[in-house]
């Protein structure tokens, strides 16, 4: 389980900055990374913030809360959907089933239903599935798909 000192460690030097240059570099005292990176003090809530910033990751990500690096900020700018980015490599995960949600909304429907129902949902969705299926795993799915179809017209 990674920790929050070794992901200061970490984004530290993926940036090639000592412990002194990045202290300078947010205005903090020149040993505070250094106990930061060992343990022996947790930075406070705009510590936390202002490294977050600096290394452009989100506090979640900083805490070792999150694997995401994407900051809240730039994933609601839809700085995710770069257009000649290729698509992740699709890895099918074992999910639970989750549970039925008890609180209804409005007529019979429940919040989940109301948020599959909205075109900003349905608009991200349909995105998605296509460029899921531009990706190379997509593209051999459909050829199984449509192969599995043809010989089941024969």
């Amino acid at each position: 389980m990674v920790t929050m000192a070794q992901r200061i460690e970490a984004l530290r030097t993926e940036r090639d900055l000592s412990r002194p240059a990045l202290a300078a570099a947010l205005g903090l005292p020149r040993t505070a990374i250094e106990k930061f990176e060992t343990g022996r003090q947790t930075p406070t809530k705009e510590q936390q913030q202002k490294l977050a910033d600096f290394f452009g990751v989100s506090v979640f990500y900083l805490r070792a809360e999150s694997d995401d690096r994407t900051t809240q900020q730039s994933w609601m700018d839809m700085a995710y959907a770069q257009e000649d980015a290729p698509a992740p490599a699709y890895t099918p995960k074992k999910v639970k089933p989750a549970p039925q949600p008890a609180a209804c909304v409005g007529e019979g429907g429940t919040v989940f239903d109301a948020v599959l129902q909205s075109r900003g949902f349905q608009d991200m969705l349909r995105t998605a599935v296509l460029e899921a299926l531009k990706s190379p795993e997509g593209q051999d799915l459909l050829t199984q798909a449509i192969r599995k179809e043809l010989s089941r017209l024969k």
